[in-house]
């Protein structure tokens, strides 16, 4: 099931479409397509609050020129995603065995090396 994000601004529940990034050495807002994940310092953007979106003076908007819209992902997202499931899941790859646990019933997260003889 895919999961649909949500316009970042307050009370507007329509769809996302663009992300807006901030570039504050540069005083640069970014308005583009919607990042293909949630960002911890971007905002997901409706249509209609990307195209309205103003700055403070002095600061500039870049904005992606093309049409902003839900994208549904391409047959080769979907083949990456595919082989990625198919690769994580293979027995090729070493099964992690647990540590036998102690005779005290408690398995400590400290072992005994032996020193190493010359």
């Amino acid at each position: 099931m895919r999961s649909v994000r949500k316009c970042s601004r307050a009370g507007c529940q329509n769809s996302a479409v663009a992300t807006l990034t901030y570039a504050y050495a540069d005083s640069t807002a970014v308005v583009g397509p919607l990042a293909t994940s949630c960002e911890p310092h971007s905002y997901d953007l409706c249509a209609e609050h990307a195209g309205r979106l103003t700055v403070p003076k002095g600061w500039e908007v870049v904005r992606y020129e093309g049409e902003f819209g839900q994208q549904d992902p391409s047959n080769d997202d979907l083949t990456a995603l595919a082989e990625a499931v198919r690769e994580a899941g293979s027995p090729s790859r070493p099964i992690e065995q647990p540590e036998p646990e102690s005779g005290s019933g408690r398995r400590g997260h400290l072992r005994v090396l032996p020193t190493p003889t010359d």
